[in-house]
């Protein structure tokens, strides 16, 4: 699940990369009314509701794997969030013979 949540997250984050780098800038309308090139690959108008439809899907998709991602992880922790006594309890070590041998002389 954690695998495959990882690839979905670096499809939709290339995908996004993309769907943005195509969009034209703002400035872009004013450049062609001056005898510019207008890149008119979707249309007139259809390009910017189409590749935002898309911005907006990726978007919603990263940031659901991003938050998966992040529940996922937490579970995945290198740091247990407490910790387990290995050793048992056991008695108090008894005291040396050869330090109360002494006294008693």
């Amino acid at each position: 699940m954690y695998t495959l949540t990882i690839v979905v997250h670096v499809i939709v984050c290339l995908i996004l990369i993309g769907v943005v780098l195509l969009q034209a800038g703002k400035g872009a309308e004013m450049g062609a009314a001056f005898g510019g090139s207008s890149q008119t690959v979707f249309g007139s108008r259809g390009a910017a509701t189409f590749l935002s439809k898309l911005t907006v899907g990726a978007a919603v998709v990263f940031m659901l794997t991003s938050l998966t991602l992040s529940i996922l992880s937490a579970d995945r922790s290198l740091i247990p969030t407490t910790t387990k006594s290995t050793t048992s309890s056991s008695a108090p070590a008894e005291a040396d013979s050869n330090s109360t041998s002494e006294d008693t002389e």
